[in-house]
Protein backbone atom coordinates (compact mmCIF):
# COMPACT_ATOMS: atom_id res chain seq x y z
CA UNK A 1 0.00 0.00 0.00
CA UNK A 2 1.45 3.67 -1.27
CA UNK A 3 1.28 6.15 0.78
CA UNK A 4 -1.76 8.07 1.78
CA UNK A 5 -1.71 12.01 -0.38
CA UNK A 6 -1.43 15.11 1.46
CA UNK A 7 -4.83 16.09 0.06
CA UNK A 8 -6.60 12.82 1.44
CA UNK A 9 -4.76 13.42 4.83
CA UNK A 10 -6.34 16.93 5.18
CA UNK A 11 -9.61 15.26 4.03
CA UNK A 12 -9.55 13.03 6.56
CA UNK A 13 -8.29 14.92 9.34
CA UNK A 14 -11.40 17.38 8.95
CA UNK A 15 -14.08 14.24 9.15
CA UNK A 16 -12.37 13.87 12.22
CA UNK A 17 -12.20 17.23 13.22
CA UNK A 18 -15.92 17.34 12.29
CA UNK A 19 -17.27 13.89 14.49
CA UNK A 20 -15.23 15.62 17.23
CA UNK A 21 -17.10 18.33 17.27
CA UNK A 22 -20.76 16.74 16.51
CA UNK A 23 -19.59 14.28 19.24
CA UNK A 24 -19.39 17.43 21.63
CA UNK A 25 -21.96 19.54 20.29
CA UNK A 26 -24.48 16.67 20.56
CA UNK A 27 -23.46 15.41 24.29
CA UNK A 28 -23.76 18.86 25.34
CA UNK A 29 -27.14 19.59 23.55
CA UNK A 30 -28.66 17.00 26.03
CA UNK A 31 -28.50 19.41 28.74
CA UNK A 32 -28.80 23.00 26.90
CA UNK A 33 -30.03 23.33 23.66
CA UNK A 34 -27.49 26.45 22.70
CA UNK A 35 -24.49 23.80 22.77
CA UNK A 36 -25.10 23.30 19.07
CA UNK A 37 -24.09 26.75 18.74
CA UNK A 38 -20.09 25.71 20.67
CA UNK A 39 -19.91 22.62 18.36
CA UNK A 40 -20.45 24.86 15.32
CA UNK A 41 -18.18 27.43 16.72
CA UNK A 42 -15.68 25.15 16.38
CA UNK A 43 -15.25 25.13 13.27
CA UNK A 44 -13.54 28.68 13.80
CA UNK A 45 -10.26 26.05 15.16
CA UNK A 46 -10.11 24.24 12.18
CA UNK A 47 -7.04 25.20 10.97
CA UNK A 48 -5.55 24.56 14.27
CA UNK A 49 -6.38 21.25 14.54
CA UNK A 50 -5.12 20.68 10.80
CA UNK A 51 -2.00 22.06 11.30
CA UNK A 52 -1.72 20.09 14.53
CA UNK A 53 -2.05 17.46 12.97
CA UNK A 54 -0.51 17.46 9.65
CA UNK A 55 2.27 19.80 10.83
CA UNK A 56 4.49 20.11 7.21
CA UNK A 57 2.35 17.13 5.47
CA UNK A 58 -0.39 20.10 4.31
CA UNK A 59 -1.88 19.91 0.54
CA UNK A 60 0.33 21.82 -1.91
CA UNK A 61 -2.63 24.74 -2.07
CA UNK A 62 -2.31 25.33 1.52
CA UNK A 63 1.96 25.32 1.56
CA UNK A 64 3.26 28.53 1.97
CA UNK A 65 0.47 29.96 3.57
CA UNK A 66 0.13 31.74 6.74
CA UNK A 67 -1.74 33.47 8.91
CA UNK A 68 -5.15 34.65 8.14
CA UNK A 69 -4.16 33.43 4.34
CA UNK A 70 -3.82 29.96 5.73
CA UNK A 71 -6.62 30.48 7.85
CA UNK A 72 -9.28 31.09 5.01
CA UNK A 73 -8.01 29.05 2.98
CA UNK A 74 -8.24 25.72 5.26
CA UNK A 75 -11.92 27.12 6.64
CA UNK A 76 -13.19 27.07 2.82
CA UNK A 77 -11.26 24.07 1.77
CA UNK A 78 -12.98 22.25 4.39
CA UNK A 79 -16.68 23.47 5.15
CA UNK A 80 -18.68 21.24 3.74
CA UNK A 81 -16.67 17.86 4.59
CA UNK A 82 -16.55 19.30 8.28
CA UNK A 83 -20.44 20.63 8.07
CA UNK A 84 -21.72 16.80 6.99
CA UNK A 85 -19.83 14.88 9.67
CA UNK A 86 -20.53 17.67 12.56
CA UNK A 87 -24.37 17.25 11.44
CA UNK A 88 -24.56 14.12 11.27
CA UNK A 89 -22.52 13.47 14.89
CA UNK A 90 -24.46 15.72 16.49
CA UNK A 91 -27.77 14.57 15.82
CA UNK A 92 -26.50 10.93 16.21
CA UNK A 93 -25.30 11.50 19.99
CA UNK A 94 -28.07 13.90 21.02
CA UNK A 95 -30.32 11.50 19.64
CA UNK A 96 -28.87 8.61 21.58
CA UNK A 97 -28.57 11.11 24.57
CA UNK A 98 -32.26 11.79 25.05
CA UNK A 99 -33.21 7.83 24.34
CA UNK A 100 -35.47 8.67 21.69
CA UNK A 101 -38.82 6.28 21.45
CA UNK A 102 -40.89 6.87 17.84
CA UNK A 103 -44.65 7.36 18.17
CA UNK A 104 -46.96 5.92 16.24
CA UNK A 105 -49.62 8.84 14.96
CA UNK A 106 -52.05 5.93 13.17
CA UNK A 107 -52.41 2.51 14.69
CA UNK A 108 -52.54 1.61 11.19
CA UNK A 109 -49.02 2.42 10.12
CA UNK A 110 -46.09 -0.11 9.22
CA UNK A 111 -44.11 1.29 12.03
CA UNK A 112 -47.20 1.09 14.76
CA UNK A 113 -47.20 -2.90 13.44
CA UNK A 114 -43.23 -3.08 13.57
CA UNK A 115 -43.21 -1.96 17.58
CA UNK A 116 -46.54 -3.76 18.75
CA UNK A 117 -45.32 -7.31 16.53
CA UNK A 118 -48.84 -6.99 15.31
Amino acid sequence: MGDVRPEHKFALTVYLWGTICGVVSGALSIQTRAAWIIGALMFLITDVFVKMVLKDNLPEDLQGLEGGQFRAAVLRKAFWGWFLFWLYFTMLVYTVGIDFKPVPYNNQSLLSQMMNKT
